[in-house]
């Protein structure tokens, strides 16, 4: 079983910006394919940025293309997301996911076998 933690998370100011961080459990997390999304209260849970498991391949939502940028540390069993710019109405509860071994990932919720307990993230205007 692969346990998920993220981190980082907190009050910022628009325009601000937020480095969350999501360790892994387990030896081969280089074998997955890591994305996050988000969720504002009484929305469905939304797709933010993956980042493959080769590393050579991310994928972005429209709305953060420029700003967010999700990178990987596989000595550390770690996945980051650094925000930038950060918008009131990104205000939402960011988690981590894992597409196990070798896992294309996606943007779809149901693509992903492993998730956080996720990290609130809060932008004031």
């Amino acid at each position: 079983q692969v346990q998920l933690v993220e981190s980082g998370g907190g009050l910022v100011q628009a325009g601000g910006s937020l480095r969350l961080s999501c360790a892994a459990s387990g030896r081969t997390f280089s074998t997955y394919t890591m994305a996050w999304f988000r969720q504002a209260p009484g929305t469905e849970r939304d797709f933010v940025s993956l980042l493959s498991w080769r590393g050579g391949n991310t994928a972005y939502a429209d709305s953060v293309k420029g700003r967010f940028t999700i990178s990987r540390d596989n000595a550390k069993n770690t996945v980051y997301l650094q925000m930038n710019s950060l918008k009131p109405e990104e205000t939402a509860v960011y988690y981590c996911a894992a597409d196990k071994s070798f896992g294309r990932g996606g943007r779809f919720v149901n693509q992903y076998d492993y998730w956080g307990q996720g990290t609130q993230v809060t932008v004031s205007s």
